[in-house]
């Protein structure tokens, strides 16, 4: 029995590129075409493009500034959203650095060199790759990272975020089923990145918290006393 044939999917995989990157003047002024391009190649089921349509209306009803902060919100605040994909994998470990080395050849292969400030790992960047390699090696490429696509997949749906549409529409193409996964709730940003607050009873995470008992040594000044009439 034979595998069925993965669907063309060069132009899909570059609108989805598009539509995870920042939604600037250029992208957006795009939109309408990707809308098209979708329906026209149909790489994905009519259910998904008729959802992948209604993501980019959303888009194009908002403000420009309110949809350029949604996206900086969504994607920048929390690593199980993060759209790195080694973030995933190997944190802020040293095997990170190796690894987006290996990426960065793995193009290099295929002729394409990235821009200046573009990180290998960086999702849309991997899906500009994978649009130009045949349908199933993209689909391969698409199958080896579809345990991180499921994982921030998850995480935009617990957020009710319409970007989940997008990856669920990477892993149709991968062949896979978006599955549930443990998403764990994260620390807010704000909290996690912040700074102890001055004076704010001398505490900080690993020490004594403010609303705890805290030893207090109250030492008389000399310099104090010889002031004294």
């Amino acid at each position: 029995m034979f595998s069925p044939k993965p669907p063309v999917m060069a132009l899909t995989l570059r609108v989805l590129a598009r539509l995870l990157s920042y939604p600037d003047s250029d992208v957006r002024q795009h939109l309408s075409d990707m809308r098209k391009v979708l329906g026209d190649e149909g790489a994905l089921s009519a259910a998904r493009i008729a959802e992948l349509g209604a993501f980019i209306t959303s888009i194009e009803r908002q403000s420009a500034i309110d949809a350029e902060a949604d996206y900086v919100q969504l994607f920048d605040s929390g690593r199980r959203t993060s759209l790195q994909l080694f973030e995933h994998v190997h944190g802020d470990s040293r095997d990170r650095g190796p690894a987006m080395i290996d990426l960065a050849q793995t193009y290099e292969k295929a002729g394409l060199y990235l821009s200046e400030g573009e990180m290998p790992d960086h999702l849309p960047v991997a899906l500009e790759y994978a649009s130009t390699q045949p349908p199933v090696e993209a689909r391969a490429f698409l199958g080896e990272t579809s345990h991180i696509l499921n994982v921030i997949f998850n995480a935009l749906e617990k957020r009710n975020s319409r970007y989940a549409s997008v990856l669920g529409a990477l892993l149709d193409l991968a062949g896979e089923k978006a599955r549930a996964v443990n998403v764990p709730d994260e620390e807010p940003i704000d909290e996690s990145w912040a700074e102890p607050a001055a004076f704010d009873g001398c505490s900080s995470q690993g020490q004594t918290r403010p609303a705890q008992p805290q030893t207090i040594q109250i030492v008389r000044s000399t310099q104090a006393q010889g002031a004294r009439v």
